[in-house]
């Protein structure tokens, strides 16, 4: 009798291992609707499993179902309060419901996140995707309804104590959403120096860019490149030369690099570097190598709608 009852059940963990791993190849895929109904059917089987349930909750916030993302979490933290990324996990899912309805009925979910954030926090002292939810939440949020900048900046405390870095992005965050740029460049900086993660240069490039300094943000993807050897950025200094129409020699040079090294895992279609070449050799008043370029854009995505404006655009040089 023993023996049959662990079989049994060494079967059923088995078969609930296959499940989970067919699942989690199914995201990796971004096949979320397969990975849905693997786990309803899972979940129907095994009602109180709690990896099942989780599961299943993530296929459904993949594709934006968020009242039933909302519904499995839940399922998790009453079934295990004391695990505090099921109380992450809930308290994402009723965040990203508020911002997909009116802001009226938004407020009650939104308290509700909080404290699903709060939580989680002080349930796990180490817990850092909490703490950033809860720093950009505290931002975000109008004063009249809770936000909060030192509270935001309280978290950002909780994290630089955790992680430098996360701190440092945190507050970095915080005064460039609150409109003090000077201490935004400051973090941003430090967080470059402490990590120098490829995210530290992005989210300083970004900053730039949306300062409106384009030399700043060329010269920091520079950096980037001088640690991280990732093509992409070659198509992103090209990008803001071409944009900004600014060191459109070095934009040209980056985006030719950028084709010549090119693959999938790049990301950004070489039609797209085409399309930025044009725009350089459009600045530069140099018609026959910009109509050169588009085309060769327009022939591989004929029906991206930019690429034709900047045709048009072209021709009147």
């Amino acid at each position: 009798m023993k023996f049959l009852f662990y079989l049994f059940f060494f079967s059923v963990a088995a078969l609930g291992q296959t499940d989970f791993q067919k699942t989690e190849k199914l995201f990796d895929s971004k096949q979320f609707t397969k990975a849905q109904d693997l786990m309803v059917s899972y979940v129907k089987d095994h009602p109180d499993d709690l990896k099942g349930i989780e599961l299943l909750g993530d296929a459904y916030g993949h594709q934006k179902k968020w009242d039933e993302a909302i519904e499995n979490y839940k399922k998790l933290v009453d079934l295990s309060p004391r695990t505090a990324n099921y109380h992450y996990k809930y308290g994402g899912a009723l965040g990203m419901k508020a911002l997909s309805i009116n802001k009226l009925k938004a407020v009650g979910i939104i308290g509700d996140a909080r404290e699903a954030f709060t939580k989680a926090a002080q349930l796990d002292p180490k817990h850092i995707d909490a703490r950033w939810a809860l720093v950009e939440l505290y931002m975000q949020l109008p004063g009249i309804i809770g936000g909060s900048k030192s509270k935001s900046l309280k978290y950002a405390d909780e994290l630089q104590n955790l992680s430098k870095v996360d701190g440092y992005l945190a507050k970095g965050y915080i005064y460039e959403y609150d409109k003090e740029p000077a201490l935004a460049e400051k973090y941003y900086k430090l967080a470059i120096t402490e990590g120098g993660s490829l995210n530290c240069f992005e989210k300083l490039t970004n900053f730039y860019e949306t300062q409106k300094q384009p030399d700043k943000a060329i010269a920091n993807m520079e950096a980037a490149l001088g640690k991280h050897n990732h093509n992409a950025l070659h198509y992103q200094i090209g990008k803001v030369a071409a944009e900004y129409n600014v060191q459109l020699d070095k934009g040209e040079n980056y985006l030719q690099l950028y084709i010549k090294n090119y693959s999938a895992e790049d990301g950004v279609p070489k039609a797209w570097a085409n399309y930025r070449l044009a725009q350089i050799y459009k600045h530069q008043k140099k018609k026959s190598a910009a109509i050169k370029y588009i085309d060769l854009a327009i022939t591989e995505l004929p029906n991206i709608q930019p690429f034709k404006l900047e045709k048009v655009h072209i021709l009147k040089i």
